[in-house]
């Protein structure tokens, strides 16, 4: 698994086979094939494991953060994955055919982006229900900070830094139009 998703954050799921990744594992196919049965399912399970370690590094968080600092932590990781993972990062995100367009690879990627909103409203501390036009502009932001976490992984313009701190001054431009701040 860990082969898989080295090579994958190298290069796109269309360019590694299972060759590649038995290789890697110093495994043969054969061995490989008989955990995972085809390609498809070992890209799936290493997408799965890749989401898993992405939402256990957005949900740490230190005892006295303020919500700032839980936001700042949480966008900091999401960054810091997608640059470590770039290729399988922009191809999961990307909508890659190679990953598939639906199933289980959407399932990933909206576990993810669920989790990403539930910390929002947590850290904005939002009571439950949560009003509708906060959800709207929250799910929006957490749409927008993929798309141009993606813009940056293509052109690389930007310091990575840069790019965090303006995901959150986005964030608060968003909260302030409908009428709420990024609490301290």
């Amino acid at each position: 698994m860990e082969a898989a998703l080295d090579l994958l954050s190298q290069r796109g799921p269309e360019d590694v086979s299972v060759d590649d990744v038995a290789q890697a594992a110093g495994a043969s196919r054969a061995l490989v094939y008989h955990y995972f049965g085809t390609k498809q399912e070992l890209y799936a399970a290493a997408l799965s494991k890749a989401a898993a370690e992405l939402t256990r590094r957005l949900s740490q968080v230190e005892p006295g953060d303020t919500p700032l600092q839980r936001l700042d932590r949480s966008v900091r990781a999401f960054v810091e994955f997608a640059e470590a993972h770039s290729a399988g990062f922009v191809a999961l995100l990307g909508g890659s055919a190679a990953y598939g367009s639906g199933g289980e690879s959407a399932d990933l990627v909206h576990s993810v982006e669920d989790t990403v909103y539930e910390l929002l409203v947590e850290g904005l501390e939002e009571p439950t229900p949560v009003d509708p036009l906060v959800r709207m502009t929250l799910k929006c932001w957490v749409a927008a900070a993929e798309t141009g976490v993606l813009d940056w992984l293509k052109h690389r313009d930007m310091a990575r830094e840069e790019v965090e701190q303006q995901l959150i001054v986005q964030l608060g431009a968003l909260l302030m139009a409908i009428g709420h701040e990024l609490p301290l």
